[in-house]
């Protein structure tokens, strides 16, 4: 079973900036804004707890998770591929065997 590269990063790309985009704003709503970089904020050039910095976690995790989501897939397939290859090349002789019988 292969997975559908395009689909699959889209997925986590829109998961991954979304979910930082709320969890931003779920910080400002209980303790406020702060513009203290965080462990994020050293990964995503500036991103911090603002409403700004939500735009800018949302663009950041976008493309971070739409490229990470890519690779994922993209070694799923091939590692998938390798597999189905082999299953096919033992599957193949049983049943040549048994369509002679």
């Amino acid at each position: 079973m292969k997975i559908n590269v395009k689909a699959f990063a889209l997925t986590c790309g829109i998961v991954w900036g979304v979910g930082l985009f709320l969890l931003t704003w779920w910080i400002i709503a209980f303790d406020g804004i702060t513009h203290h970089v965080t462990l994020i904020g050293r990964v995503y050039r500036g991103y911090n707890i603002s409403p700004l910095g939500s735009l800018i976690g949302l663009v950041w995790g976008f493309f971070d998770a739409l490229i990470g989501g890519a690779i994922t897939a993209w070694l799923y397939n091939l590692i998938a591929g390798c597999c189905e290859r082999k299953d096919a090349n033992q599957t193949a002789p049983a049943q040549a065997a048994e369509a002679k019988s």
